[in-house]
């Protein structure tokens, strides 16, 4: 159980029967009355983004969240098939379930899928991605003064991110999943 007063951002809850997450929370003290808390919640189902008031002594249950680790294998007809790395067990998942992570699957790699019970409700993608580059124009020397110019990079995935003229068509670079940033490229 966990308290109003107790919040911290990060703080995750069961709120009419669901799954939260708090964003953001406020402690008001009115000059009269009870304390209580204001707070911006995640439903971690749907995604929506709403918020509610709570009286500071208000508890909450924690919810029955569980992580596994689980390989993306490939996608068919709009529907992207994981394995369960322990039990071996397959799960399909829609576009929109994995709208955080689109840009970052990549086939063998592993991710880590938040279930709420028996229902798988997100998937996370590792922190650092090795990804290879499909398309990139050439960098040419002396385009910037410092030496310090970016391009734009198409990776394997799709997705499109700023790299160093250096970098060329079929290198494996390292790619930060929590802010698409390049990090570096990858030796062979």
């Amino acid at each position: 159980m966990i308290s109003a007063s107790e919040f911290k951002k990060g703080s995750k809850l069961l709120y009419n029967d669901e799954p939260y997450m708090v964003l953001e929370y406020v402690h008001v003290k009115p000059g009269k009355g009870g304390a209580f808390m204001r707070t911006k919640m995640k439903n971690l189902i749907t995604g929506l983004v709403h918020e509610e008031t709570f009286r500071s002594e208000e508890k909450f249950p924690s919810p029955d969240l569980e992580r596994r680790s689980m390989v993306y294998l490939y996608e068919e007809d709009g529907l992207y098939q994981f394995m369960d790395q322990e039990s071996y067990e397959q799960i399909a998942l829609n576009k929109d379930q994995l709208a955080d992570v689109l840009d970052y699957l990549k086939e063998q790699a592993v991710y880590d899928v938040l279930y709420f019970g028996d229902r798988p409700i997100a998937v996370t993608a590792p922190i650092h991605l090795d990804l290879k580059v499909i398309d990139t124009p050439p960098g040419v020397r002396g385009d910037t003064a410092q030496g310090g110019g970016t391009k734009p990079a198409t990776l394997e995935t799709g997705l499109v991110l700023q790299v160093p003229l250096f970098v060329q068509e079929n290198d494996i670079i390292k790619v930060d999943t929590r802010d698409a940033r390049y990090i570096e490229r990858v030796k062979k």
